[in-house]
Order: C-alpha cells, then structure tokens, then sequence
C-alpha cells in the first residue's frame, strides 16, 4: 500500500496488450539510536496487464493511495549502450484504490 509517484504510463503493444507502468512510494518508520523518530521511503515498481491496466489508465493518478497485490519479478535487459541492466518489479494481479480521487 503506498502512493503513486507519477501519473501511470500506458503501452499499447504491437501484440494488442494494454500494459500500465507506475512507481508506487512506501513509507516505513522507525527510532535511530537518539530516540528520533525516522521516516524511511521505499519506491517500487509496479507494471499491470489487460483489463488491469485499463482500469488503472482510467482511475489512477500522480499521488493516489493504492493497495497492490502481485507477484515479485526481476528480469534483465539491455539499454541503448548495449549494458546489461536488472530490475525487480511486482506485477499487479489485483489493485484497490483508497483514499479520495
């Protein structure tokens, strides 16, 4: 459960998929040794399918509150350079949006 860090991004493929891509904050506290309260951000990344990503183009935007369930997925790539990158995402099966729009 977290806030959206940016509007989603919708791909239409050439394959006919809709697929939204969006990075989701998370916010964790905890006391450092002086006894002060610190707030620690977590970013994810979030990628949705289908009739998923529809509803996510249509509803969702920059800073909303959502609650994400999925799986944890890392994959690698290759950039325009020619690196070879590696990223972990969680692929939303299912999402609730919270909060006022």
């Amino acid at each position: 459960m977290g806030h959206l860090g940016q509007d989603p991004e919708i791909l239409q493929l050439e394959s006919g998929k809709k697929l939204a891509k969006f990075s989701l904050a998370t916010n964790d506290y905890y006391y450092n040794k002086s006894g002060d309260k610190v707030e620690d951000t977590q970013w994810h990344n979030i990628v949705a399918w289908g009739k998923t990503a529809d509803i996510i183009e249509k509803y969702v935007n920059k800073g909303q509150e959502v609650a994400v369930d999925g799986k944890l997925t890392s994959r690698s790539y290759e950039d325009k350079d020619g690196i070879k990158r590696y990223i972990t995402e969680i692929v939303c099966k299912e999402f609730l949006m919270l909060g006022s729009r």
